[in-house]
């Protein structure tokens, strides 16, 4: 079954979003073998491209949802006639979905983008296609010059594991970047709140932690000194998870009640 979603308000198109398409066949088999579809699964794929994964799950056990941002790409998807496969020109991103299974190879600007909306989602996989340099952020700890706000909102929400390098000949056009699949599986599901907080404590990184809070307008909870005295871009995924729940005890950010 084919249906036409609303599209993306912006409109942006994969080709403005520096898509570079998957041609390996190789590569699409290994990423569905990594995905382990069960049959009844509810599979979402983000980005269609040309097909390469899209044929191969819809001939799998399970039931599959398919978007695709650019018009001409859903076109030439909706071409291949494939009967198992509910395919929408719009955004993936534009709302919850509810998958068990996600696969996908979607554009490199949309990695922090994907990265965020996974975050809030509950499922048992998910494996995709990235940026190489993106996936070693999103494994970065403290004191790694990659260590990020999106470090911790992935490391926070998910185990990532690097499973197959990827050269840039798989793809049409090659891309300038070395690119990686990845499994990630869910630890928990952070609200749109505390992927926010993370953010606004990020953009303080350098400073301790209560001259950041001090800064943001942000309770201190019960905090200690040996809390507060430590700079931002220290504290560990694990310190974060804690420290969230501590200012949610403390009172809510200003602004969001």
């Amino acid at each position: 079954m084919v249906t036409l979603s609303t599209r993306r308000a912006s409109g942006r198109k994969r080709r403005a979003l520096g898509q570079h398409y998957l041609r390996d066949q190789s590569v699409a088999e290994a990423m569905v073998r990594l995905a382990a579809i069960e049959e009844g699964d509810r599979v979402l794929e983000i980005g269609t491209g040309r097909g390469a994964l899209t044929r191969l799950l819809a001939d799998g056990p399970g039931r599959l949802e398919a978007f695709e941002l650019d018009e001409s790409n859903y076109r030439a998807t909706m071409d291949l006639g494939l009967d198992r496969v509910a395919l929408h020109l719009g955004d993936a991103f534009a709302g919850p979905r509810e998958f068990d299974v996600l696969v996908s190879s979607l554009p490199y600007s949309e990695s922090s983008t994907f990265v965020e909306w996974l975050s809030g989602h509950r499922y048992r996989r998910a494996v995709v296609l990235l940026q190489k340099d993106f996936v070693e952020k999103l494994l970065a700890e403290p004191g790694d010059g990659a260590y990020r706000a999106m470090s911790v909102v992935s490391q926070v929400s998910s185990q990532v594991r690097m499973e197959l390098d990827v050269p840039r000949e798989s793809f049409e056009p090659p891309p300038r970047v070395s690119s990686v699949v990845v499994t990630v599986t869910p630890r928990e599901v952070l609200s749109q709140e505390r992927t926010r907080l993370v953010k606004m404590l990020f953009s303080q990184r350098r400073r301790m932690l209560g001259g950041a809070l001090r800064e943001l307008g942000l309770g201190r909870g019960q905090l200690g000194a040996e809390w507060l005295s430590r700079r931002v871009q220290d504290l560990s995924p694990s310190d974060f998870r804690d420290l969230l729940g501590r200012i949610r005890e403390g009172g809510a950010p200003a602004g969001t009640e």
